[in-house]
């Protein structure tokens, strides 16, 4: 056990490991697969895109239209979903979650139907293509808003304080696997048996997950595959704090609302989640634009970029364990983790001035900028579960959730009229060098504001009905 500056006990040291088993990590894998197949459902339509475009003459505002309705419908999804995560607990929630994001992933195969359907009953003057995605987007966007706020509980369940970003760094690299998964798998798919098989069939992968998650987990104090000794070190940095049940009431919005750390939590969401959507929906359609790649093409460099993030997500969680190592409060070494981070996405400045040398220039740049993004994701989830006790911190993942997807609204709302505008004029790379100037500082701005609202994890103060939880 480490102390912290006020020579309390913090958490328990990242060397100590438990005596009687790791199946903490089987859940973690569990975590990492639910991840991945979140990211390849909704990859998806990005990867099929330029011909989408073409087959239905969307523009970039239609596109931008879809993607944008995913993002906030996610968003305002996200905070009720960590509601019913606290509220039906962890298990039943996921599941719940999964089936709701299956189902929507599989119904993008019918979105015309789902379109002229809704177009007839309502008499709308939107394309039906364009409607019935945004149909198809919205129920897969209401499932996938319950996987980080599950997903996240399950890390403060499962882990102590000390390991929590390392294991959230391990299943947030599922991202990754899923994007790297798509560009390997959706366009044989498509270009065998059709665009709708490629949505079917990679929408059906979440049922078979449910299947392991219902053996494999259930709460800690009841799960009969862990051992004693490693119950107990889960719970070596809970001294003097009561058990915290598995379901039951979370605190309000209004008190989790009336809190610095939650805002700060918000900032850091806010402020940086658009630059991981922008990446996700609108880099394909860059290679596209600047050097007139077809889908095949996008195979390689996405599957490279990628693979990078996997270092950012793994390596990122990780480092603040080197700073709890030497006596540092857990929220205040994510804090010196990320300022670290922060620095990284400066580099994505260069992708548009550079990129005459080859698209591989523009390619590990931003894989460089997009691997510092899940090197910070890893980080800023983690610290709920620094700041705050168990039964609420799906409820603040949710709150911080909303505004990471409000601002990833407004970044690809954004994107989609400078590419319209400077598009229509010739010059569309200078929208995307707007884009990407946003992209490269959003960290630094976002880990100011968050230093001013939470300096130390010494200056943490929760209300009484809070600390004690």
């Amino acid at each position: 056990m480490t102390r912290n500056r006020t020579g309390d006990a913090a958490v328990a040291s990242p060397a100590a490991r438990p005596a009687g088993g790791n199946y903490r990590w089987t859940i973690c894998a569990l975590l990492f697969f639910a991840t991945t197949v979140n990211y390849l459902d909704r990859q998806v339509l990005s990867l099929l895109a330029p011909s989408l475009s073409k087959e239905f003459g969307w523009s970039n505002t239609d596109y931008a239209n879809i993607a944008a309705a995913f993002q906030f419908i996610y968003a305002i999804a996200l905070l009720f979903a960590g509601r019913v995560v606290d509220r039906l607990g962890t298990k039943t929630a996921y599941v719940l979650a999964i089936v709701i994001w299956s189902a929507g992933a599989i119904a993008h195969a019918y979105s015309i139907e789902l379109g002229n359907g809704l177009k007839s009953l309502l008499g709308l003057a939107v394309p039906a293509s364009v409607l019935g995605f945004i149909i198809a987007r919205t129920i897969l966007a209401i499932g996938e808003a319950g996987n980080f706020p599950a997903a996240i509980r399950a890390t403060a369940e499962y882990f102590p304080k000390s390991e929590r970003s390392f294991a959230t760094g391990i299943f947030n690299s599922g991202a990754n696997i899923g994007a790297i998964l798509a560009p390997l798998t959706v366009p044989v798919i498509a270009a065998i048996w059709g665009w709708q098989a490629a949505f079917v069939w990679i929408g059906a992968v979440g049922f078979l997950w449910v299947v392991f998650w219902a053996v494999l987990f259930d709460e800690p104090a009841r799960q009969r595959r862990l051992s004693r000794a490693e119950l107990e070190y889960i719970r070596s940095d809970d001294a003097g704090s009561a058990p915290v049940a598995a379901t039951g009431p979370a605190p309000s919005w209004r008190t989790l609302l009336g809190l610095r750390q939650t805002w700060a939590f918000i900032v850091g969401k806010f402020m940086t989640d658009g630059v991981w959507w922008f990446f996700l929906f609108w880099l394909p359609k860059y290679l596209t634009d600047k050097y007139g790649m077809a889908t095949s093409d996008l195979v390689l460099p996405l599957a490279v970029l990628y693979s990078m993030t996997m270092v950012g997500s793994i390596g990122g969680g990780a480092l603040p364990s080197r700073f709890m190592r030497r006596g540092s409060a857990p929220y205040d070494s994510r804090m010196k983790a990320m300022l670290l981070i922060a620095f990284f996405p400066l580099v994505v400045l260069l992708a548009q001035p550079l990129g005459h040398l080859g698209y591989w220039v523009p390619v590990i740049l931003i894989g460089v900028g997009a691997s510092a993004h899940q090197a910070w994701s890893a980080n800023v989830l983690t610290i709920t579960s620094d700041l705050f006790p168990r039964h609420c911190v799906a409820s603040v993942v949710g709150i911080g959730g909303l505004a990471g997807g409000i601002g990833g609204v407004l970044v690809t709302k954004i994107g989609g009229m400078l590419f319209d505008y400077y598009g229509a004029q010739g010059q569309i790379q200078t929208g995307y060098m707007i884009m990407f100037t946003f992209c490269a500082l959003a960290y630094l701005a976002a880990w100011g504001i968050m230093k001013v609202l939470v300096p130390t994890q010494d200056m943490v103060r929760l209300p009484e009905e809070l600390a004690h939880a």
